[in-house]
């Protein structure tokens, strides 16, 4: 039998005095209302930036020893590493395997709720055991509310292989019991929910913020961004192959008809065919001297000079 713990304690649970009322209120009044909170998200977050650029470092770190970011939650904190996790291979071009998503009750879970899946630490530990963690990889455990068992069962299994961990959490943790498993912390200090206890709403925006935060940076210290540019998308439909005509076009001078052939020429990989036009190489010499810049090809063009 699972042990019921009052958590009126737990900053996520409290009552925010704004909505008392909220079920009195006009549509214009609700939806202002959940505005106005949703603008307090950006300034807790900004409190916690050194913890986020710490966590960061971690993963970059990884990254280039071979190791991956996995992320662990349950309900909405469990979508949202999903979520970002399925984002970053179409974005940079990078393996499925390098950041992915775990959730408690499994991939059902992603689309309903899976009664009492976040209630156990072993089944946490199940899922990081049967991903192979090893102490090249980081554990980011996501639990808004800071109690979830799934999740403090992952990160103390992760920990005791020697994996690096973080915790996201809306809440304190002091009084949470798992410090000792823990090497980042990460709290976000959103307050208590309009709707009580609805981490959906400012717990969950503050989520995808930093998780944002976190995997963009990395992949822009890997180089896969030049500028501002999305240099290592997959020019997987249309839109992307538009997108990475218009880049080739901008950082070239081509015309767009000719940055589509260079970008075919280059099997639609963008950031060889940008290389292949610049220092007008080969196809394996653009491979040859990326990899040589580990990535950047802004070196690769500086010293061309």
């Amino acid at each position: 039998m699972v042990k019921i713990i009052n958590r009126s304690d737990i900053l996520t649970e409290k009552i925010n005095p704004k909505s008392e009322r909220i079920d009195a209120m006009s549509t214009e009044e609700i939806i202002y209302l959940i505005n106005d909170e949703d603008a307090t998200i950006h300034k807790a977050v900004q409190s916690v930036v050194p913890e986020i650029a710490q966590a960061t470092d971690i993963v970059v770190e990884a990254f280039r020893n071979g190791g991956r970011l996995r992320y662990i939650g349950a309900g909405t904190s469990g979508r949202l590493g999903v979520l970002d996790a399925s984002e970053i291979p179409p974005t940079f071009s990078a393996s499925p395997d390098m950041v992915q998503g775990m959730i408690a009750g499994g991939w059902r879970a992603l689309r309903e709720a899976v009664e009492g899946a976040e209630d156990y630490e072993d089944s946490g530990e199940a899922d990081c055991k049967a991903i192979g963690l090893t102490p090249k990889d980081v554990l980011m455990g996501i639990a808004t509310g800071g109690t979830t068992p799934y999740v403090h069962g992952g990160l103390k299994y992760a920990k005791s292989v020697g994996c690096k961990t973080v915790f996201f959490t809306c809440t304190p943790r002091k009084g949470l019991g798992i410090d000792e498993a823990v090497d980042v912390f990460i709290e976000v200090l959103v307050g208590p929910e309009l709707i009580t206890g609805s981490t959906r709403m400012k717990a969950g925006t503050a989520t995808k913020m930093v998780l944002n935060m976190i995997t963009t940076t990395a992949m822009i210290k890997l180089g896969k961004v030049y500028g501002n540019y999305m240099i290592d998308h997959q020019a997987i439909n249309s839109k992307l192959v538009d997108r990475g005509t218009r880049i080739i076009a901008t950082l070239t001078g081509l015309s767009y008809d000719d940055a589509y052939q260079a970008l075919l020429a280059a099997d639609k990989h963008l950031k060889i065919a940008v290389v292949m036009v610049k220092l007008n190489v080969s196809f394996e010499k653009a491979q040859d001297l990326i990899k040589e810049h580990n990535g950047f090809i802004r070196f690769a063009f500086e010293e061309s000079v």
